[in-house]
């Protein structure tokens, strides 16, 4: 038997497509493992070396002999410790999701993921074969079994990588978040797959954002007992270690336990997460809103200042006759509370020109939600206008139930680059913003939370005009798009027949409209975009 040894979870944001900044991420995490943390091994997430998920970059040659040169570079690079790592394997005229494990300048094992998951976000079988061999392999006389992801979801590779003597698993993870998720993935995936095999699963998260996912980290060891023993932060980068005792089995002896954030708390970090990732990313020097002194627009701001810095958002007032002194003053109010810069720029003599253009042609028609459609796109205009002079991107700030039943104008407050609350319905809107007043100081005037919502694109508009309650609105949309029930089915849930039935039929005649909105944000184990995709044209 060894003696006692340590373990660094690597639970790095890494960006997909940039292998040699990936590779130099890993090797400095390595390093830091190896000398500041004296552990023995450092196990990284699915897929490091490219970034996760990579997409269709794996149907192209050049992007997988990239890999592998990284790869081998890192083989190179890095002695005195032993990497796992996650990375695109070709191998006899397939390509395989592997993870190999990498001491003294050579590559000990490489093992092919299992379990390919197909459904929701994930589309594996589209890129990958599915490994059929267990991989353990001894290092320092530990038999280390590895796995990927999917193979801790299902059945078959712990259990066989225990049959063939592993006494600690190494499991590479690219797990996204959701709302409903973090408990589960811990207690009824990683601990009981330990408690059932008796073994020490090491679980490494990757975390950050890539374009609609948030991938949330929270790495953690469960002992043979499926007791977790550590676990990293959550929406952190993280290089972490732990101990283990190589003596009659290998058990953790020493980890930090890191609380788990609430509900409301990890909805609120995935989001300022998601949108600073999807910014700095793809390299806009800041972002833009236009902000209207309603509860979503101050939301998103608010998410803004704490994503960027203040610095680094513009906030744009654009009134037009419509709009009441309240809305302007709120609007101030919360830039600046946040600290962020603000100008005004009305619409009204931008309007009244597309009207008096288009007097002769609207000649016989009553005024009807054209018009509103009107003073939507001069706004958008205004702001892509902004985008472009300053290298900023603009933030739409449509939350799911507007998102779901169209209640937005197409290049008008749909016009922007990414969506920060795109999958949050609007009365979770209303209870992140009240913890974003109490965790950091209230930028939220108590009076954007009284306030009936309305649009302001006509006199004494509520959005309860056009709309059922919020409340009852988003238990709708919720039901028939995240839990895929019947309008009958829902309608027994105390709902009017009729109410349900218009609901949906607004949620179907505008699948138009969400496949050309900016992407967003995915904080639902169904949002719209990479998880629910219906057809466009469909009689159903």
């Amino acid at each position: 038997m060894t003696a006692d040894f340590g373990v660094a979870l690597a639970q790095l944001n890494l960006v997909v497509g940039d292998l040699a900044g990936n590779v130099d991420r890993i090797t400095d995490a390595a390093v830091y493992a190896r000398d500041d943390l004296n552990c023995r091994f450092v196990v990284f997430p699915e897929l490091a070396i490219c970034g996760y998920p990579p997409e269709d970059l794996l149907q192209r040659s050049e992007f997988l002999s990239d890999c592998e040169t990284a790869l081998n570079r890192l083989v190179e690079a890095v002695s005195g410790i032993a990497l796992v790592v996650g990375h695109p394997c070709r191998s006899e005229g397939k390509l395989f999701n592997s993870a190999s494990l990498i001491d003294s300048g050579k590559i000990l094992a490489t093992y092919h993921k299992y379990h390919l998951p197909n459904y929701g976000v994930f589309d594996e079988k589209r890129y990958f074969a599915q490994g059929d061999r267990t991989e353990v392999v001894k290092v320092d006389d530990i038999p280390i079994g590895l796995t990927i992801c999917e193979d801790v979801w299902e059945d078959g590779p712990v259990e066989r990588c225990v049959e063939s003597g592993a006494e600690i698993i190494f499991t590479l993870n690219g797990s996204p978040f959701d709302t409903s998720k973090i408990e589960y993935r811990e207690n009824e995936i990683v601990a009981a797959r330990s408690k059932k095999n008796a073994v020490s699963i090491v679980y490494v998260n990757l975390v950050g954002g890539q374009d609609e996912l948030v991938f949330d980290g929270g790495s953690l060891v469960t002992d043979p007992s499926g007791e977790i023993r550590f676990r990293a932060k959550h929406f952190e980068e993280a290089v972490v270690p732990t101990r283990f005792a190589h003596r009659e089995r290998v058990e953790c002896l020493s980890g930090i336990v890191e609380p788990t954030p609430n509900p409301v708390e990890s909805i609120y970090s995935a989001i300022t997460l998601g949108v600073r990732d999807y910014v700095q990313k793809n390299g806009f020097r800041g972002a833009v809103i236009g902000l209207s002194g309603g509860i979503d627009s101050a939301l998103t701001l608010a998410i803004l200042a704490d994503a960027l810095g203040a610095e680094n958002v513009e906030a744009v007032l654009m009134p037009s006759r419509y709009t009441q002194q309240m809305s302007i003053d709120d609007a101030k109010s919360e830039a600046e509370a946040l600290g962020v810069r603000w100008t005004i720029i009305s619409i009204e003599p931008i309007f009244q020109a597309f009207l008096d253009q288009l007097r002769p042609r609207f000649e016989g028609y009553s005024v009807d939600v054209t018009e509103e459609n009107v003073q939507a796109r001069c706004r958008g205009t205004l702001l892509m206008a902004i985008s472009n002079k300053s290298n900023s991107i603009v933030i739409t700030t449509g939350n799911k139930s507007e998102v779901a039943v169209g209640y937005s104008t197409l290049y008008g407050d749909m016009a922007g680059g990414f969506s920060a609350i795109k999958d949050v319905p609007k009365m979770m809107v209303y209870e992140l913003a009240r913890y974003r007043n109490a965790k950091f100081g209230a930028a939220i005037p108590q009076r954007v939370f009284d306030r009936p919502p309305t649009a302001e694109l006509a006199d004494d508009q509520k959005d309860s005009d056009s709309l059922p309650p919020y409340e009852e609105l988003d238990a709708i949309i919720e039901a028939y798009v995240e839990d895929v029930r019947s309008i009958e089915e829902i309608a027994e849930d105390g709902f009017e027949l009729e109410t349900v039935r218009r609901v949906v039929r607004m949620i179907n005649r505008n699948e138009y409209k969400r496949k050309q909105a900016p992407p967003g944000v995915r904080i639902t184990s169904r949002a719209f975009g990479r998880d629910r995709r219906y057809p466009t044209t469909s009689k159903f």
